[in-house]
């Protein structure tokens, strides 16, 4: 057998073992999301009953924060979706061997990040200054702030530990552990950003706009 064939067959083990690390590391990755969709659906159904219960508390609230307010929060959604988009860019790159490209777009992705965290927190200070708070005795609004902030903060840690995730996919990179053959790292954490995506939506759509 020539060295060539065994090279060949050599890389095409390889390329057979990175296909089923793929699959696993999928594989763990949706088991995790499963889980934590089942702990949003619970912040989520709680909130949901509380502003079925309590509307005018809700729309006190809302008359409160204004139309400033809300075009915060709706530049914080653009921010996360433009993350996402690129996200799939990065990844995209680096598929196609431009690692160096994808370094760029995963950056993006990670600052994105880090300004929605910003600005989630500077929505933060705003509500205190509204007295919307965590307790029932100082919440102004008679429990939205506790039915607010559980979602709507628990998500924001979801946030910062994937900029902090993004961050070590991107160290990784420079190190050149990623390429066209081997993208699991940079697969995984995007099933995990889409997610947090998915969920902001979802928020989004329920505290916000209905």
């Amino acid at each position: 057998m020539s060295e060539l064939t065994v090279q060949h067959d050599a890389h095409t083990h390889d390329l057979e073992a990175i296909s089923r690390m793929s699959e696993n590391y999928k594989f763990a990755m949706w088991l995790f999301i499963a889980s934590e969709t089942i702990i949003f659906s619970v912040f989520i159904a709680a909130y949901a009953v509380f502003r079925f219960q309590n509307k005018e508390i809700v729309h006190a609230v809302h008359e409160a924060l204004g139309f400033g307010g809300t075009l915060i929060v709706t530049f914080n959604t653009f921010l996360l979706l433009t993350s996402s988009w690129a996200m799939v860019m990065g990844l995209r790159s680096i598929q196609l061997d431009n690692v160096k490209g994808g370094i760029r777009w995963l950056s993006l992705t990670a600052l994105l990040g880090v300004i929605f965290v910003i600005l989630q927190y500077y929505e933060y200070t705003q509500l205190a200054a509204k007295s919307i708070t965590l307790g029932f005795e100082t919440d102004a609004y008679e429990g939205f702030g506790m039915h607010f902030y559980a979602p709507t903060a628990f998500h924001g840690f979801h946030v910062i530990v994937g900029v902090l995730w993004c961050l070590d996919v991107i160290r990784r990179a420079r190190k050149g552990q990623y390429s066209k053959d081997n993208v699991i790292g940079v697969e995984v954490f995007g099933l995990y950003w889409h997610f947090v995506d998915v969920v902001w939506i979802l928020l989004f759509t329920l505290i916000y706009l209905v």
